[in-house]
């Protein structure tokens, strides 16, 4: 059976043993939060910001989209100080079942809750919104069709919404190239900035930008921590990287106020993570305390890394 992309994916991830419902995510791909816990830190500085811009209310929402097996829900919860911990009210949104082992404390959800007030985490979720894709043929763009083997053939023009949003956010090059409709990503972001009383909503991905876009998309598959061909058979990861300037947009007209786009080195950097070694001497004066601050350092360097996890894009967008 021919589908387009973004239904073939749709299945493949979320339908009745898809994989997103069937595996571990950290049995397939390292992450942020699985690299290092110096990444649940960071966040739980920005969590602390939030805190002190909306005057420390009685209840601080935080919520993490996306949250795979919880980790850095359960992280940052851990990691909070008392008084903070006992305001915290911490939602974990994903589709797949609860994890046996999460921590009582933390809610979980199949979406985002209405009335939001505090700070909204979404780490490598874009990338899994289901998106279509399309190729330039000599009577304009086509949408690519797949079945479950990953054999494509082209198929009918996309619609006139979506041919708008390539239009303005990735006009197809010449025949032969190919695009990634992200229109259904901008409607998942601003559907989070419109369930936000107040707070910072913060998008992690790997992403590109209008005038940078690959000539010929970056539909990728993972499975067992190696890339795969994205084959939409629900045995592998089928991801693609976002279009992080368009997400922006869809969030200010849901009511965003300020927006900032980064990579995750400047992000981090600002957040108190820097990667600096300990001063040699320390290796004679407290050599123990030299080697944590040593391993520490290393953490660090992975996930500023702009060459890796630091390659990352960051939009952070308040309401």
């Amino acid at each position: 059976m021919w589908l387009t992309w973004r239904e073939a994916t749709e299945r493949a991830l979320y339908g009745e043993g898809g994989f997103y419902l069937r595996e571990r995510p950290s049995g397939h791909f390292r992450t942020s939060p699985s690299a290092s816990p110096v990444f649940a830190e960071a966040l739980l500085c920005a969590l602390t910001k939030v805190d002190t811009a909306l005057g420390s209310p009685p209840v601080l929402d935080l919520v993490d989209i996306g949250a795979g097996e919880g980790g850095l829900s359960a992280a940052m919860l851990a990691l909070a100080p008392e008084v903070l911990r006992a305001r915290l009210r911490v939602t974990a949104v994903d589709l797949a079942p609860r994890p046996e082992e999460l921590a009582e404390e933390i809610a979980w959800a199949p979406a985002v809750p209405y009335g939001v007030s505090g700070l909204v985490v979404a780490n490598e979720w874009l990338d899994n919104v289901p998106v279509d894709v399309v190729e330039q043929t000599a009577r304009g763009p086509r949408l690519v069709l797949v079945d479950e083997r990953g054999a494509e053939r082209l198929g009918p023009a996309p619609s006139a919404d979506d041919l708008a949003w390539l239009a303005r956010w990735w006009p197809v090059g010449p025949v032969g190239a190919r695009a990634e409709i992200g229109r259904p990503r901008d409607q998942a972001w601003a559907a989070v900035i419109g369930a936000m009383s107040r707070g910072l909503a913060i998008a992690i991905d790997y992403a590109h930008s209008a005038g940078e876009r690959p000539a010929r998309g970056t539909l990728m598959g993972y499975r067992d921590g190696t890339a795969v061909p994205p084959v939409p058979d629900g045995l592998c990861d089928i991801t693609a990287h976002v279009a992080l300037d368009a997400c922006a947009e869809a969030g200010r007209r849901a009511g965003a106020v300020s927006t900032r786009l980064t990579g995750q080195r400047e992000a981090l950097l600002a957040l108190g993570v820097t990667g600096a070694r300990p001063p040699i001497e320390q290796a004679r004066t407290d050599p123990r305390a030299y080697l944590r601050a040593l391993a520490r350092a290393s953490q660090e360097a992975e996930l500023i890394d702009p060459g890796g996890l630091g390659g990352f894009g960051w939009l952070s967008q308040w309401r």
